[in-house]
Protein backbone atom coordinates (compact mmCIF):
# COMPACT_ATOMS: atom_id res chain seq x y z
CA UNK A 1 0.00 0.00 0.00
CA UNK A 2 2.87 2.35 0.83
CA UNK A 3 4.55 1.70 -2.07
CA UNK A 4 1.51 2.70 -3.94
CA UNK A 5 1.26 5.84 -2.39
CA UNK A 6 4.44 7.24 -3.22
CA UNK A 7 4.25 5.85 -7.02
CA UNK A 8 0.86 8.01 -7.04
CA UNK A 9 2.59 10.70 -5.14
CA UNK A 10 5.21 10.99 -7.56
CA UNK A 11 3.43 10.17 -10.84
CA UNK A 12 0.67 13.67 -9.18
CA UNK A 13 3.96 15.46 -8.63
CA UNK A 14 5.61 14.68 -12.26
CA UNK A 15 2.32 16.55 -13.15
CA UNK A 16 3.15 19.45 -11.32
CA UNK A 17 6.72 19.95 -12.96
CA UNK A 18 6.90 22.45 -16.00
CA UNK A 19 9.18 21.18 -18.12
CA UNK A 20 11.48 22.52 -21.05
CA UNK A 21 12.67 20.92 -24.03
CA UNK A 22 15.37 22.56 -26.62
CA UNK A 23 14.84 21.65 -29.69
CA UNK A 24 17.14 21.70 -32.98
CA UNK A 25 14.56 22.59 -35.72
CA UNK A 26 17.33 21.88 -38.68
CA UNK A 27 19.28 20.13 -40.38
CA UNK A 28 22.45 21.67 -40.20
CA UNK A 29 22.11 22.33 -36.33
CA UNK A 30 21.38 18.48 -35.59
CA UNK A 31 24.91 17.92 -37.12
CA UNK A 32 26.60 20.50 -35.22
CA UNK A 33 25.30 18.47 -32.25
CA UNK A 34 26.74 15.14 -33.11
CA UNK A 35 30.13 16.01 -32.62
CA UNK A 36 29.09 15.40 -29.15
CA UNK A 37 29.03 11.83 -28.28
CA UNK A 38 26.70 12.02 -25.35
CA UNK A 39 24.04 12.99 -28.24
CA UNK A 40 23.02 9.47 -29.14
CA UNK A 41 20.38 10.92 -32.61
CA UNK A 42 21.95 10.33 -35.49
CA UNK A 43 18.92 10.99 -38.01
CA UNK A 44 17.19 14.05 -37.56
CA UNK A 45 13.78 12.97 -38.85
CA UNK A 46 13.35 10.11 -36.43
CA UNK A 47 14.73 13.16 -33.75
CA UNK A 48 11.75 14.86 -34.77
CA UNK A 49 9.17 11.89 -34.16
CA UNK A 50 10.81 10.90 -31.02
CA UNK A 51 10.67 14.80 -29.85
CA UNK A 52 6.91 14.53 -31.02
CA UNK A 53 6.03 11.75 -29.11
CA UNK A 54 7.28 12.55 -25.98
CA UNK A 55 5.45 16.39 -26.20
CA UNK A 56 2.14 14.51 -26.98
CA UNK A 57 2.93 12.17 -23.96
CA UNK A 58 3.50 14.90 -21.32
CA UNK A 59 0.53 16.68 -22.53
CA UNK A 60 -1.76 13.20 -22.32
CA UNK A 61 -0.58 13.17 -18.52
CA UNK A 62 -1.46 16.99 -17.78
CA UNK A 63 2.29 18.18 -18.47
CA UNK A 64 3.08 21.66 -19.70
CA UNK A 65 6.23 21.91 -21.59
CA UNK A 66 7.65 25.26 -23.32
CA UNK A 67 9.48 23.91 -26.62
CA UNK A 68 12.63 26.66 -27.25
CA UNK A 69 14.92 26.99 -30.07
CA UNK A 70 18.36 25.26 -29.44
CA UNK A 71 21.30 27.10 -31.04
CA UNK A 72 24.74 24.73 -31.16
CA UNK A 73 27.19 27.74 -31.35
CA UNK A 74 24.96 29.37 -28.11
CA UNK A 75 25.04 26.21 -26.20
CA UNK A 76 29.22 25.81 -26.84
CA UNK A 77 29.64 29.81 -26.01
CA UNK A 78 27.67 29.23 -22.98
CA UNK A 79 29.58 25.95 -21.65
CA UNK A 80 32.71 27.74 -22.34
CA UNK A 81 31.22 30.98 -20.08
CA UNK A 82 30.15 28.80 -17.53
CA UNK A 83 33.06 25.97 -17.07
CA UNK A 84 31.20 23.13 -18.45
CA UNK A 85 31.77 20.70 -20.25
CA UNK A 86 29.69 20.48 -23.81
CA UNK A 87 29.70 16.70 -24.09
CA UNK A 88 27.73 16.20 -21.10
CA UNK A 89 23.62 15.98 -20.76
CA UNK A 90 23.45 17.71 -17.45
CA UNK A 91 24.83 20.96 -19.20
CA UNK A 92 22.73 20.41 -22.25
CA UNK A 93 19.40 20.11 -19.84
CA UNK A 94 21.19 23.52 -17.61
CA UNK A 95 21.40 25.57 -21.14
CA UNK A 96 17.29 24.43 -21.62
CA UNK A 97 16.44 25.45 -18.81
CA UNK A 98 18.03 28.98 -18.86
CA UNK A 99 16.53 29.02 -22.63
CA UNK A 100 12.89 28.81 -21.42
CA UNK A 101 13.63 32.39 -19.67
CA UNK A 102 15.88 34.23 -22.60
CA UNK A 103 16.10 32.46 -25.53
CA UNK A 104 12.89 31.67 -28.26
CA UNK A 105 10.23 29.49 -26.93
CA UNK A 106 6.56 28.70 -27.41
CA UNK A 107 4.19 26.57 -25.30
CA UNK A 108 3.22 22.98 -26.74
CA UNK A 109 -0.42 23.08 -27.49
CA UNK A 110 -0.95 20.18 -29.79
CA UNK A 111 0.17 21.10 -32.58
CA UNK A 112 2.17 19.02 -34.97
CA UNK A 113 5.81 19.88 -35.19
CA UNK A 114 5.57 20.76 -38.78
CA UNK A 115 3.38 23.57 -37.58
CA UNK A 116 5.29 24.69 -34.43
CA UNK A 117 8.71 24.35 -35.82
CA UNK A 118 8.06 27.70 -38.32
CA UNK A 119 6.21 29.13 -35.48
CA UNK A 120 9.37 28.79 -33.49
CA UNK A 121 11.76 29.70 -35.95
CA UNK A 122 9.66 33.18 -36.47
CA UNK A 123 9.49 34.12 -33.10
CA UNK A 124 13.11 33.70 -33.16
CA UNK A 125 13.19 36.10 -36.06
CA UNK A 126 11.19 38.52 -34.41
CA UNK A 127 13.51 38.34 -31.11
CA UNK A 128 16.90 39.08 -33.05
CA UNK A 129 15.01 41.83 -34.89
CA UNK A 130 14.46 43.60 -31.98
CA UNK A 131 17.46 42.98 -30.00
CA UNK A 132 19.61 44.08 -33.09
CA UNK A 133 16.76 47.63 -33.69
CA UNK A 134 17.24 47.73 -29.72
CA UNK A 135 20.87 48.13 -29.42
CA UNK A 136 20.96 50.07 -32.77
CA UNK A 137 19.05 52.60 -31.19
CA UNK A 138 20.99 53.03 -28.07
CA UNK A 139 23.98 53.67 -29.62
CA UNK A 140 22.55 56.27 -31.04
CA UNK A 141 23.21 58.28 -27.99
CA UNK A 142 22.02 61.85 -27.12
CA UNK A 143 21.52 64.82 -29.65
CA UNK A 144 24.32 67.27 -30.09
CA UNK A 145 22.22 69.92 -30.22
CA UNK A 146 19.62 69.55 -27.42
CA UNK A 147 21.27 66.70 -25.70
CA UNK A 148 18.13 64.70 -25.65
CA UNK A 149 18.61 60.59 -25.97
CA UNK A 150 17.63 60.28 -29.74
CA UNK A 151 16.42 56.66 -29.27
CA UNK A 152 14.30 57.50 -26.32
CA UNK A 153 13.07 60.21 -28.22
CA UNK A 154 12.44 58.32 -31.12
CA UNK A 155 10.71 55.42 -29.00
CA UNK A 156 8.21 57.90 -27.45
CA UNK A 157 7.64 59.23 -30.98
CA UNK A 158 6.96 55.62 -32.77
CA UNK A 159 4.82 55.08 -29.59
CA UNK A 160 2.18 58.56 -30.25
CA UNK A 161 1.98 57.60 -34.29
CA UNK A 162 1.04 53.76 -33.46
CA UNK A 163 -1.56 54.95 -30.66
CA UNK A 164 -3.16 57.67 -33.54
CA UNK A 165 -3.15 54.99 -36.19
CA UNK A 166 -4.73 52.63 -34.45
CA UNK A 167 -6.63 55.22 -33.19
CA UNK A 168 -8.25 56.12 -36.60
CA UNK A 169 -8.54 52.98 -38.31
CA UNK A 170 -11.50 52.31 -39.60
CA UNK A 171 -13.24 49.11 -36.71
CA UNK A 172 -11.86 45.85 -36.56
CA UNK A 173 -9.24 43.52 -36.85
CA UNK A 174 -5.96 45.07 -37.94
CA UNK A 175 -2.61 43.79 -39.32
CA UNK A 176 0.09 45.85 -39.34
CA UNK A 177 3.65 45.49 -40.84
CA UNK A 178 6.47 48.09 -40.58
CA UNK A 179 9.81 48.00 -42.42
CA UNK A 180 12.94 49.66 -41.99
CA UNK A 181 15.83 49.71 -44.76
CA UNK A 182 18.66 49.28 -42.17
CA UNK A 183 22.11 47.44 -43.26
CA UNK A 184 22.86 44.48 -43.88
CA UNK A 185 19.05 44.04 -43.92
CA UNK A 186 15.65 44.99 -44.18
CA UNK A 187 13.93 45.06 -40.50
CA UNK A 188 10.40 43.99 -40.42
CA UNK A 189 8.04 43.78 -37.83
CA UNK A 190 4.02 42.70 -37.48
CA UNK A 191 1.55 44.11 -35.28
CA UNK A 192 -1.40 42.33 -34.59
CA UNK A 193 -4.15 44.49 -32.81
CA UNK A 194 -7.73 42.45 -32.43
CA UNK A 195 -10.76 44.25 -31.82
CA UNK A 196 -13.63 42.76 -29.63
CA UNK A 197 -16.24 45.03 -28.24
CA UNK A 198 -14.79 48.18 -28.95
CA UNK A 199 -11.60 47.59 -26.89
CA UNK A 200 -8.24 46.99 -28.75
CA UNK A 201 -5.93 43.95 -27.70
CA UNK A 202 -2.26 44.07 -28.53
CA UNK A 203 0.49 41.57 -27.97
CA UNK A 204 2.61 43.41 -25.69
CA UNK A 205 5.95 41.85 -26.80
CA UNK A 206 4.52 42.35 -30.69
CA UNK A 207 3.70 46.03 -29.73
CA UNK A 208 6.74 46.45 -28.38
CA UNK A 209 8.65 44.99 -31.55
CA UNK A 210 6.78 46.76 -33.83
CA UNK A 211 7.43 50.36 -31.61
CA UNK A 212 11.28 49.43 -31.67
CA UNK A 213 11.64 49.36 -35.46
CA UNK A 214 9.33 52.02 -36.08
CA UNK A 215 11.65 54.16 -33.50
CA UNK A 216 14.79 53.07 -35.42
CA UNK A 217 13.38 54.38 -39.08
CA UNK A 218 12.47 57.59 -37.35
CA UNK A 219 15.36 58.21 -35.23
CA UNK A 220 17.89 57.49 -38.06
CA UNK A 221 15.65 58.63 -40.53
CA UNK A 222 16.02 55.54 -42.83
CA UNK A 223 13.47 54.78 -45.72
CA UNK A 224 10.82 52.67 -44.60
CA UNK A 225 6.92 52.27 -44.60
CA UNK A 226 4.21 51.18 -42.64
CA UNK A 227 1.19 48.94 -44.23
CA UNK A 228 -2.29 48.56 -42.31
CA UNK A 229 -5.29 46.29 -42.94
CA UNK A 230 -8.55 45.82 -41.19
CA UNK A 231 -10.64 42.99 -41.46
CA UNK A 232 -14.34 43.63 -40.17
CA UNK A 233 -17.35 41.55 -41.09
CA UNK A 234 -19.53 41.89 -43.73
CA UNK A 235 -17.29 44.36 -45.62
CA UNK A 236 -14.50 44.03 -47.93
CA UNK A 237 -10.85 44.34 -46.07
CA UNK A 238 -8.81 47.75 -46.30
CA UNK A 239 -5.49 48.27 -46.77
CA UNK A 240 -3.84 51.64 -46.40
CA UNK A 241 -0.46 52.57 -45.58
CA UNK A 242 2.48 55.60 -44.81
CA UNK A 243 6.05 55.99 -45.47
CA UNK A 244 8.53 57.08 -42.83
CA UNK A 245 9.58 60.99 -43.92
CA UNK A 246 11.49 62.55 -41.00
CA UNK A 247 10.00 62.86 -37.76
CA UNK A 248 6.59 61.52 -39.36
CA UNK A 249 4.51 59.37 -41.60
CA UNK A 250 3.31 60.66 -45.16
CA UNK A 251 0.04 58.78 -46.56
CA UNK A 252 0.55 57.21 -49.11
CA UNK A 253 -2.24 57.18 -52.05
CA UNK A 254 -4.85 54.29 -53.09
CA UNK A 255 -2.44 53.79 -56.47
CA UNK A 256 0.84 53.68 -53.86
CA UNK A 257 -0.88 51.38 -51.41
CA UNK A 258 -1.51 48.72 -54.58
CA UNK A 259 1.52 48.72 -55.93
CA UNK A 260 3.13 48.25 -52.35
CA UNK A 261 0.94 45.26 -51.71
CA UNK A 262 1.25 43.82 -55.01
CA UNK A 263 4.30 43.61 -55.64
CA UNK A 264 6.68 40.65 -54.31
CA UNK A 265 9.46 41.99 -52.24
CA UNK A 266 11.90 39.88 -52.96
CA UNK A 267 11.43 39.32 -56.97
CA UNK A 268 9.41 42.81 -57.32
CA UNK A 269 7.14 40.41 -59.72
CA UNK A 270 3.39 41.45 -59.56
CA UNK A 271 1.34 39.63 -57.23
CA UNK A 272 -2.47 39.66 -58.50
CA UNK A 273 -4.45 41.95 -56.24
CA UNK A 274 -7.52 39.74 -53.83
CA UNK A 275 -10.94 41.00 -55.30
CA UNK A 276 -12.23 41.07 -51.66
CA UNK A 277 -9.71 44.35 -50.94
CA UNK A 278 -10.09 47.78 -51.15
CA UNK A 279 -6.73 50.04 -51.41
CA UNK A 280 -7.06 53.41 -49.81
CA UNK A 281 -5.95 56.56 -48.88
CA UNK A 282 -5.22 56.30 -45.06
CA UNK A 283 -7.46 58.97 -42.60
CA UNK A 284 -6.25 61.74 -41.53
CA UNK A 285 -3.15 61.51 -38.46
CA UNK A 286 -3.71 65.03 -37.04
CA UNK A 287 -1.10 67.73 -37.76
CA UNK A 288 1.06 66.64 -35.23
CA UNK A 289 2.29 63.40 -36.72
CA UNK A 290 4.13 65.44 -39.17
CA UNK A 291 6.40 67.70 -37.54
CA UNK A 292 8.84 70.47 -39.11
CA UNK A 293 12.40 68.41 -39.55
CA UNK A 294 13.63 68.22 -36.02
CA UNK A 295 17.74 69.31 -35.31
CA UNK A 296 18.58 65.81 -34.66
Amino acid sequence: MAHTDHTTMRRALRREIAGTIGLLTDEHDFRAMRRYRSFTFDDHTAYLHQVEALLKTRASQGGHTTVALFDPQEYADYCTEAGLDPDAPASRTRFTAQLASTGPALPYDGRPLTDLVPALVDEAVRQATWEYASTLLARLGACAACGEDIGRAAFARASALLVRILETASPGDRHLVCSVSATPETLVAVLHADETEGDTRLDEAEALEFTTVLALGIATRTPGGLVMRTTAPGTADRVYGWRLRGEGLAPLTAGEVFDAYCTDTDSGDLISPESDVDYCEPPDLGEDTEPPDHHH
